[in-house]
């Protein structure tokens, strides 16, 4: 694959993480924009994959920029663009593509539950043989930050259930792939989102980064796996280079 990579920021905290280190790892191309009211795709054709990152943002907003974002995303997939979208970028995907995005019942935010445990997924039969997930266990812990899930059509596979926000990582087609969750997360990441994040300030900022430092070296493993699986079955790479 020689075309670069486009990456969409729809706020500047919502850093591409550990998708960027990876990226450079691989000595991949890519390009970071900044989508807003005023940005202009033209040629989504000249990039090999589109990637959305999250924000605060609702796919439901009336906003000429949230107009614009679905219209990229409906002809990136008409064209059969790989396509990964994290958290607001799966929302956006099934929207465009005729899904609903709803208010959840129970906001997702951080790392715990309102058990106090810790945020799961669970693949389903679909998920267990998509290739998104080779080498990767049945059941992920995950970081969450969204107050809305979205609701599927028949065109859409659901690859991962949660418990509380049941759908949580999607599939259309072959190659487009929504995450509810942040497997990209880092320590940079975490703590511009403890500082800015809204719902984020009303945890216990010591808490998230201790819950983080127990879990990180498994949870970044998994978020390698998953990226670079990406990477591979998109065409990008043709081995990984895992690193704990």
């Amino acid at each position: 694959m020689t075309k670069p990579i486009l990456i969409l920021r729809n706020i500047p905290r919502e850093n591409p993480g550990l998708i960027e280190i990876l990226i450079r790892e691989h000595q991949l191309k890519y390009q970071i924009i900044d989508f807003n009211n005023a940005t202009i795709i033209e040629s989504i054709e000249n990039y090999g994959a589109l990637i959305v990152l999250g924000g605060p943002e609702s796919a439901n907003d009336l906003t000429s920029k949230m107009q614009n974002e679905l219209t990229l995303i409906k002809k990136a997939m008409r064209l059969q663009i790989p396509y990964l979208g994290v958290c607001l970028g799966l929302q956006i995907l099934i929207k465009a593509m005729g899904g609903n995005v709803v208010k959840c019942q129970i906001s997702e935010i951080g790392f715990r539950d309102t058990r106090n445990e810790f945020f799961k997924v669970k693949l389903t039969a679909e998920g267990r043989t998509d290739k998104l997930f080779n080498n990767l266990p049945e059941n992920l812990t995950v970081f969450q930050l969204h107050g809305e899930t979205v609701q599927l059509t028949p065109i859409m596979t659901l690859l991962a259930v949660g418990e509380f926000c049941q759908n949580q990582i999607i599939k259309i087609g072959e190659n487009a792939y929504g995450i509810q969750s942040h497997f990209e997360l880092t320590n940079d990441l975490l703590e511009s989102w403890i500082t800015e994040d809204s719902d984020l300030l009303k945890i216990d900022a010591d808490q998230l980064r201790s819950d983080f430092e127990l879990i990180k070296k498994d949870y970044q493993e998994t978020g390698r796996r998953l990226f670079e699986n990406f990477l591979m079955l998109t065409g990008f790479i043709t081995k990984r280079n895992f690193q704990s």
